[in-house]
């Protein structure tokens, strides 16, 4: 029997798209092809990333305000390869995030001012999930869409109440919904690459390595391969969709 909740067709690509991630890369690991192939189509997309990325080394010795500022540029060309797309910064700290009310009024802040047709964010329902931040940015982006689309929530801040179509969830617990991504994977890898202060924590590159265009290929072809799996044998994105 086919499950009633599973969307069949492929949604059509939104006039404005608003991503939230909890640091600087979640978005394009989670979603970077979907947003890459509707900005190919013409929808204007937009990336808000709710903590600084201050947790993003495993050197102890790093800088770490100049580690915020380098992850900042680092998703800015990350954004400008998805489609030249739009950085929005909260400036929470790493590590630190709560969904509170000070995070969800900057999701309703952000909402009203983009005024997106689709919403994207981290799936909070996610089973044994270890990183706080990507919790609270889920429950965040969630409560401060619902704060978003009523007036009576924060009222004036942001602009009107605004009511996006369409949340989709990535890190889905329970995914409905496969966003086909052959036209976008490439820019998703472009993307992800961007973010170089990353590559040898998150992404299993040493860019000092002799062999690190090799390890570069590498990388690529793990996320194609996990596009693969999520789309049984074509390259897709896994979502949760829901109505808003």
């Amino acid at each position: 029997m086919t499950d009633p909740s599973v969307v069949q067709e492929p949604l059509a690509p939104p006039a404005c798209a608003l991503a939230i991630g909890a640091h600087p890369d979640d978005i394009e690991f989670g979603a970077g092809a979907t947003l890459a192939q509707w900005a190919a189509a013409g929808t204007d997309i937009h990336l808000l990333v709710l903590t600084d990325g201050s947790k993003g080394t495993w050197n102890t010795k790093d800088d770490l305000g100049e580690l915020v500022r380098v992850r900042q540029e680092e998703a800015r060309a990350a954004a400008t390869a998805l489609g030249n797309g739009t950085v929005h910064f909260a400036g929470f700290v790493d590590g630190e995030l709560e969904s509170d009310h000070t995070t969800r009024l900057e999701v309703c802040r952000t909402i009203r001012t983009v005024r997106p047709n689709i919403v994207l964010g981290h799936d909070p329902w996610q089973r044994y999930r270890l990183h706080p931040d990507h919790r609270h940015a889920g429950w965040s982006t969630i409560d401060g869409l619902v704060a978003a689309r009523d007036p009576h929530f924060f009222p004036g801040v942001g602009g009107e109440h605004h009511r996006p179509d369409t949340l989709l969830l990535f890190e889905a617990d329970e995914p409905n919904y496969l966003e086909p991504i052959k036209v976008g994977i490439d820019a998703k890898i472009e993307a992800l690459l961007c973010h170089r202060s990353q590559w040898r924590s998150t992404m299993g590159i040493d860019p000092d390595a002799p062999d690190v265009e090799l390890q570069r290929q590498s990388f690529a072809e793990r996320v194609v391969r996990t596009a693969c799996q999520a789309g049984d044998g074509e390259p897709a994105e896994s979502f949760r969709i829901l109505t808003t």
